[in-house]
């Protein structure tokens, strides 16, 4: 498989090297230069979960990977399903939050994880990522234990829900954790700037795991489809896809997705008061605001890195920009959609509620809706008791870590104290 860079694209690598490296030349992405649509899908989604997820990223990464070797990968990865529950009547939530963070990222951190520790060949590397929220428990987890693998997560002080950051805070080990006095935006830009200091960047080996890393991208493609394969063929052919987004990860692997052959009829990008898709989608100019704190807090991003992701499946002429609308949900509509999804006996937490709220809004008479259920609401458990006003069971996964023993270590937001901080704890 070969791949490009968007910003610089005679910057050109492998499918192995785009996973080693994270980010191109100029912080740029990685885009295949060629994507392959399947010539039956319904044949391939009448395919088991794992056997059908092979069979998509090979089409995707061709013979880099021996076919053996990615089955074997893949299904070291993908240990828990993805249902999807019929929420009101044509109307379904994705459920990915069976895996053992509670979250969508998951599916992801893991691949990505089996990918490295097969591509690496014990080599030393430095995985350097930030989060907001969910990327953090999913990259720790999946990571953790790994030899020849550090680890080291940014996230915004006090801004994650008490609970997500225990899920990756109270590991240790070859896992490190750093809370930045700021917001996402601002840690994710500390990480830009470490992979652009060529000490850190070499000296460390440094790698990227959040959704700009493309072996995670392609991973969440495969739940799509395994979300389609749960449908009859009447709604398959008119299904309208509502997606939570903060980093526009998730959005970009549905629409790799729909390029691969799967009959999605429409996306929506359901963003929080973040709101720079929908307005540049409304006026054609992209501002960029301060970021604003919401309760669907994984999602407070005001510079979604994966963008020109998107758009360059529009510009070299994949997608159709009609495929996509996208629509910003407040914090009181947030409330009242948990509310209304809590009535119809379905109990989901912010970011679900959003993208609910806007396939609501958004889908037709006859169409069938898919919104995607990205967290466990017990990861915000908070916010979810004191909106619907009653009590949430904590999974065990959640029990475990809620009396632990943070170990992150605070830092300003200054690169300077980060370099001194990950020099200090790692080997060159």
């Amino acid at each position: 498989m070969q791949l490009f860079n968007l910003k610089v694209s005679s910057d050109e690598v492998s499918f192995a090297e785009a996973v080693k490296k994270g980010l191109g030349k100029e912080q740029g992405l990685y885009f295949p230069k060629s994507i392959t649509p399947f010539d039956d899908i319904d044949a391939l989604l009448a395919l088991p979960f794992v056997e059908r997820s092979s069979k998509i990223l090979q089409q995707l990464i061709g013979d880099e990977i021996k076919p053996e070797v990615l089955s074997r990968l893949v299904e070291q990865a993908f240990t828990f399903p993805a249902p999807i529950a019929n929420v009101e009547e044509g109307v379904y939530c994705l459920e990915l939050f069976h895996g053992p963070t509670l979250a969508f990222k998951d599916f992801g951190a893991r691949f990505m994880a089996q990918c490295l520790s097969e591509l690496s060949k014990g080599q030393k590397i430095t995985i350097l990522t930030a989060t907001s929220g969910d990327t953090g428990a999913a990259v720790a987890h999946a990571f953790h234990g790994i030899e020849n693998i550090e680890v080291v997560i940014l996230f915004p002080k006090g801004k994650i829900s008490p609970l997500q950051e225990k899920l990756f805070s109270t590991l240790g080990g070859n896992v490190h954790t750093v809370a930045i006095e700021s917001d996402f935006d601002a840690c994710q830009q500390l990480v830009k700037t470490a992979f652009d200091d060529p000490d850190v960047r070499e000296g460390l080996h440094l790698n990227s795991a959040n959704s700009i890393n493309i072996s995670r991208l392609m991973a969440q493609i495969c739940y799509y489809f395994e979300a389609f394969s749960q449908l009859s063929p009447e709604e398959r052919a008119n299904t309208v896809v509502s997606v939570p987004s903060g980093n526009f990860g998730n959005l970009t692997a549905g629409m790799f997705a729909k390029v691969l052959g799967l009959p999605v009829k429409r996306f929506v990008a359901a963003t929080n008061l973040n709101d720079t898709v929908p307005r540049y989608w409304s006026t054609g100019d992209w501002l960029p605001n301060l970021t604003q704190a919401t309760m669907s807090n994984a999602m407070d991003v005001s510079q979604p890195n994966n963008w020109p992701r998107i758009e360059a499946l529009f510009e070299q002429g994949y997608l159709d920009r009609s495929i996509l609308s996208a629509v910003s949900i407040d914090e009181e509509y947030t409330q009242l959609a948990m509310k209304c999804l809590a009535n119809v006996g379905y109990v989901s937490e912010p970011h679900a509620a959003v993208a609910y709220k806007a396939l609501k809004r958004e889908l037709h008479e006859g169409e069938t809706g898919i919104f995607l259920g990205t967290a466990h609401p017990a990861k915000f458990r908070d916010t979810v008791e004191n909106v619907l006003g009653q009590p949430i069971h904590l999974p065990e996964a959640l029990v475990e870590v809620a009396d632990k023993e943070s170990l992150s270590v605070p830092l300003a937001n200054d690169y300077e104290q980060l370099k001194q901080h990950l020099f200090s704890i790692l080997e060159p």
